[in-house]
């Protein structure tokens, strides 16, 4: 299980986002490369934009995937640490801005 232990949730949003890149991808490839006329008429134009068309709608399918596998947020106790280091950094800063100001 432990190959599996990064994809603990959203498991088939991440499917539909693999199969679409996959259909979206090949239909894309065979539109580009492959001569499809059918009495004289070419298709590869709509496999070209029904591959992108897949594309796009696989990025749906990674946006819930990903947001699916936030963890929550830190709680104040461990966010204590960090936002004094920020301010500090944000404080010092300021105060080369302003001295480096007043004196020109």
């Amino acid at each position: 299980m432990g190959l599996c232990d990064g994809l603990s949730h959203c498991k088939l949003a991440l499917a539909f986002a693999v199969f679409m890149d996959l259909l979206g991808g090949t239909a894309l490839l065979v539109g580009v490369f492959a001569p499809l006329e059918v009495k004289g008429q070419d298709f590869g134009d709509l496999l070209v934009y029904t591959g992108a068309l897949f594309v796009l709608m696989s990025l749906a399918g990674w946006v819930l995937w990903y947001s699916g596998n936030i963890n929550g947020l830190m709680s104040k106790k461990e966010l204590r640490h960090i936002d004094s280091a920020v301010d500090r950094l944000a404080r010092n800063l300021s105060r080369k801005i302003h001295t480096f100001r007043s004196h020109h």
